[in-house]
């Protein structure tokens, strides 16, 4: 699929496994019947946005942008009357209750208008994340034949993802017209990474150039796809640092720090209702912290996605009641200890935080034990290339080359060249099925990158000597995009670390602490009685809970873009952390004063 929207696996078990790079196709079509609905509320037709025009395009073709735009007006319908009617109902106030349901279905008819711009940027810079794989392969293709019309369909098929997608829409839209639709694909995505249309330019080029140019070409290409990620994520990271500092400082030190003043309020004449302060900490700030976060994610060019996993891979049970009920026994197991160390109260949010924090950890934790054998494999990769692609070059086959590598690597990838060898001696498979077949050794290793490199040994099998020295290249490459990686996630990790770290422990610790200073504080003179030490407690508590999802969720989505699984187990720490965390920060404040 291309970034306007046009249309653009191996299984182990009893269970097929889809390729990597690819989403759960019922994802989007769950909620269609839903906007559909919101979208027959308004009698009126939302003026056309050019904005989310392209970005409705981009996400889903079974939804029109009319539709999405009235289904956003009709979100504010419902929220508007959900709020004004208990207002009515409960306070018997119509003109309160009609200023707060414009104000709430104003903001949520704005979210919702916003929210498909949002997730059609975390898409495509997670798709862009593949540029440097996809050049890579239209560069060994490049190598081995010359043509640019051979290369681009090389690279579209042997990727998996969004960028794959749009490459082969391109192509198909080429054949028959002399061009190989690299120039096309890559003016589709210049405006998001301009480095992948010099790339590619470079690429087209070296079909016409002598020999000698175009492997200066080619290498040209590599170098200005890896120096364009790396640049444009240094000036992400550098203009990151001071908004999330700002998020840090005004989202959460300040306001924790004012838990602590809050009892105090009366000695200077004002009280602050219950209300008031449920507002603030579980509602606007929340809400304030979570528009900033988007901001932010928003505004992040490339994402090295980490590899989708979900519940079709052979590894992940189907059964889905363990996480819920190990939640459950979580938080039941956690409210008498904390009701028996710290007040009453506090097993309201710690239990619940520490039940859904053990539930998501549990649900979501084989999926990241498959991500990290998927991790183990590829980082192992550069080596493998580099070994066999060495023996090929001097004019040994790839099975062989295959064989005997094996014995050199211990690692993951070894175990995987292990299969693939084993297969290739009892059942005769070549070299593509060894590795990609029905029961491969990738079967259960959702990498593109590894599939990618399987297709690239495939080639070399058919092309024999000749493909030696591009093997060793593509090895070359593949450490070079290693480095990269790491050099972006070193930029960005001041500041991820920081909010991770805020998120599961400081934040908790100066919320449990500033609780108990203003309990002690609310007992020892004429303070206001207004919010009891247990609803202030209570009330400081969610907000905490809330500040490690919001703020875990953020942190992941800078480092590795939003990916389902990776964030949820991740929440799922953070919570269980959070919890224990707010209860020492409690207990130890109490202990000290």
């Amino acid at each position: 699929m291309t970034p306007d929207g046009r249309s653009g696996g191996p299984n182990r078990g009893s269970r097929t496994l889809r390729p990597a790079g690819t989403t759960e196709p019922s994802d989007a079509s769950r909620l269609v019947p839903v906007v559909e609905a919101l979208a027959s509320i308004p009698a009126w037709t939302p003026e056309t946005d050019p904005v989310l025009t392209r970005a409705v395009a981009f996400l889903d073709d079974d939804l029109d942008p009319e539709t999405v735009l009235r289904a956003g007006d009709g979100a504010g319908v419902v929220a508007a009357v959900a709020v004004a009617v208990p207002v009515i109902v409960l306070l018997g106030a119509p003109s309160a209750a009609i200023a707060a349901g414009l104000l709430v279905g104003t903001a949520v008819a704005a979210v919702a208008r916003y929210l498909p711009r949002l997730v059609a940027t975390a898409r495509r810079t997670r798709a862009l994340g593949t540029a440097p794989e996809l050049v890579s392969s239209a560069v060994l293709r490049m190598r081995l034949t010359p043509t640019p019309e051979t290369a681009a369909a090389f690279a579209a098929g042997t990727g998996d993802g969004r960028l794959a997608r749009s490459l082969a829409e391109h192509v198909r839209s080429g054949r028959g017209t002399g061009r190989s639709g690299l120039s096309a694909f890559a003016d589709e995505w210049a405006e998001w990474f301009p480095a992948l249309r010099r790339a590619l330019t470079l690429v087209e080029s070296a079909g016409s150039a002598p020999a000698e140019e175009r492997e200066r070409a080619l290498d040209a290409a590599l170098d200005v796809t890896l120096d364009g990620t790396r640049e444009t994520m240094a000036e992400f990271a550098a203009s990151v640092r001071g908004p999330a500092t700002a998020l840090y400082a005004f989202g959460v030190l300040l306001p924790l720090a004012l838990v602590a003043l809050l009892p105090t309020a009366g000695t200077v004449g004002v009280e602050v209702p219950l209300a008031a302060v449920v507002l603030g900490y579980d509602v606007l700030l929340p809400a304030t912290l979570i528009a900033a976060s988007a901001w932010l994610l928003s505004r992040r060019p490339v994402a090295f996605p980490p590899t989708p996993i979900t519940r079709d891979h052979p590894d992940v049970p189907d059964r889905r009641w363990p996480a819920p009920v190990a939640g459950c026994i979580a938080a039941a197991a956690a409210w008498p200890v904390v009701d028996h160390v710290a007040a009453p109260w506090t097993g309201l949010v710690a239990a619940p935080t520490a039940g859904v924090g053990v539930a998501l950890v549990v649900a979501y934790r084989p999926m990241t034990a498959v991500r990290d054998r998927v991790a183990a494999v590829e980082a192992g990769l550069p080596d493998a290339l580099y070994l066999v692609g060495r023996e090929v070059g001097r004019g040994r086959s790839v099975e062989t080359a295959l064989d005997d590598a094996v014995g050199l690597l211990e690692s993951a990838t070894g175990d995987v060249f292990a299969d693939a060898a084993r297969q290739q001696r009892q059942v005769r498979a070549g070299v593509r099925e060894s590795f990609l077949g029905e029961h491969g050794a990738l079967a259960t290793v959702p990498s593109e990158r590894a599939r990618s490199t399987a297709e690239l040994l495939a080639v070399a099998a058919s092309e024999g000597q000749p493909a030696g020295p591009a093997v060793v290249a593509m090895a070359d490459h593949l450490d070079d995009l290693r480095g990269v990686e790491r050099e972006v996630r070193r930029d960005l990790e001041r500041v991820t670390s920081t909010l991770a770290n805020t998120a599961a422990v400081f934040g908790p610790l100066v919320g449990g602490a500033t609780v108990t200073l203003a309990e002690q504080m609310s007992s020892d003179g004429p303070l206001t009685a207004a919010v009891s030490p247990a609803a202030l407690g209570t009330a400081v508590g969610v907000y905490v809970a809330v500040l490690a999802v919001i703020l875990t969720v953020l942190a992941t989505g800078l480092e590795r873009g939003l990916d389902r699984s990776l964030v949820g187990y991740r929440v799922g720490r953070a919570l269980c952390l959070s919890s224990a965390v707010f209860v020492a920060g409690l207990v130890g404040t109490g202990w000290l004063v």
